[in-house]
């Protein structure tokens, strides 16, 4: 079979909805779980209203905040459009809603960023275009949409090769010394589990970081090709189930483990999701109405899609040194826990008569924002401009902001992360190079 064939069948083949069904209605409900679970804790409250500053994502510096009862209204939605797109139910509206509200608030605040929100707001953009509402649905009980069996190849294999990127880029991205030969951050974050019963005497042994890292990246970069290999998919299947029930158990990673999980069924034949269905919805006859013809113009937006997703990641490429120090062009490169990082930082702001003010970063910034900002330059920046506009408001004629900064990375030494003879506050985040920040030394 040539090559053109293949993509051709890759995208435009009639397949059964099945597998997509299942998406939906999984997809849906973890949604639901993981709003009405950050609901309940109460991080509403303390991640957004609270905080006096909140650290924007380059590029949108521009969104609005809500008031405090904006942000509940704003996860209402959410709520209700995640339930509603499990239901399939006015589901390209609810499906879009959902999109907005959660990227929404993924926009407010950088200091938060995880890359399993970044994998959902991927996910829950591309479900709004995709016809998952053709069966087993409310829309197509209603007669609001044409029910159909089948769909094309191109709105199962989107997600496919979604899950597959987030496993080989998580992979490569374990193939250096620190993760292959020092086993960091394992080294540091496993002997700390000790205490777990049954398992945690086995965190004690030396040999452990450095098996748990070898698998873990071997783990990645193989998995996604096994689901694909029918006779070997149930055994990669319980190593997704064991893999990340693991990573729950042992780390603070919320709902991340139980969505991989769930989305990871997509790679399942259609006759396994069609048992399932079976069981829950009994047999539905579905006219065999004629479907539209197939548009070849949809393989164009479709292969802008995946050559971003290809190149995206790879953005710290164009910067010199280490990119776990420097951290440009580190975010959304599906880096998955590859180091254990903490900072100092002291700011100070000299006024034009050359007095300096030295401040507690805990009278501006709550604790998880101020471990943030103490590692990552961008959100220095902002913190800088911050500290600059607000003792102007209180009469002081600034004449810049400094830090004295040092971070420890992977259980080395403290050392200088900053120029502290730059005013930060003068700086421009951007894409060109950060010069002030100190080469690391390894």
């Amino acid at each position: 079979m040539g090559i053109k064939k293949v993509f051709h069948n890759a995208l435009f083949e009639k397949v059964s909805i099945a597998p997509l069904v299942t998406f939906r209605i999984l997809f849906g409900a973890l949604m639901f779980a993981s709003v009405m679970r950050f609901w309940l804790n109460g991080w509403i409250e303390t991640q957004f209203i609270e905080p006096v500053l909140h650290f924007k994502y380059f590029g949108f510096h521009w969104l609005p905040e809500p008031s405090a009862a904006g942000y509940y209204t704003i996860f209402i939605l959410m709520a209700i459009s995640s339930l509603l797109v499990a239901f399939g139910a006015f589901y390209r509206y609810t499906a879009a809603l959902f999109f907005l509200s959660f990227t929404y608030i993924e926009l407010i605040d950088v200091t938060y960023y995880l890359n399993h929100y970044y994998f959902v707001s991927l996910v829950s953009l591309i479900m709004i275009f995709l016809p998952a509402n053709r069966l087993h649905s409310v829309d197509s009980k209603l007669g609001w949409v044409t029910s159909s069996k089948s769909v094309r190849a191109w709105t199962i294999n989107i997600l496919k090769f979604q899950l597959t990127l987030v496993y080989l880029f998580a992979g490569i991205a374990k193939l250096n010394a620190d993760w292959l030969i020092n086993a960091m951050p394992l080294a540091i974050w496993l002997p700390a589990k000790d205490q777990l019963p049954i398992v945690g005497s086995i965190f004690k042994w030396e040999l452990t970081p450095y098996l748990f890292s070898w698998a873990g990246a071997i783990y990645d970069l193989v998995i996604p090709f096994f689901l694909l290999i029918k006779s070997t998919r149930w055994f990669a299947y319980a190593a997704v189930v064991v893999f990340h029930l693991l990573t729950w158990s042992l780390f603070q990673i919320g709902m991340f483990p139980f969505i991989m999980i769930g989305a990871t069924l997509i790679f399942f034949s259609a006759d396994f999701h069609k048992n399932w269905q079976k069981e829950v919805f009994g047999n539905i006859e579905v006219s065999m109405a004629e479907q539209k013809p197939k548009q070849s113009w949809i393989s164009i937006p479709i292969a802008l899609f995946v050559a971003f997703q290809l190149v995206f990641p790879l953005r710290h490429m164009l910067y010199d040194g280490n990119p776990f120090w420097h951290e440009q062009g580190y975010r959304f490169g599906w880096r998955v826990m590859l180091m254990e990082k903490a900072g100092y930082a002291q700011f100070k702001v000299k006024d034009s008569r050359g007095r300096t003010i030295e401040l507690q970063n805990s009278d501006f910034l709550t604790p998880v924002q101020e471990k943030m900002m103490s590692t990552q330059p961008d959100l220095m920046l902002q913190y800088a401009k911050f500290l600059e506009v607000h003792y102007s408001k209180q009469g002081v004629i600034t004449e810049g902001v400094y830090a004295n900064v040092y971070v420890t990375m992977n259980g080395r030494g403290s050392r200088a992360y900053v120029d502290s003879s730059v005013n930060l506050a003068d700086q421009d985040d951007s894409w060109k190079s950060k010069s002030w920040i100190l080469p690391y030394e390894s």
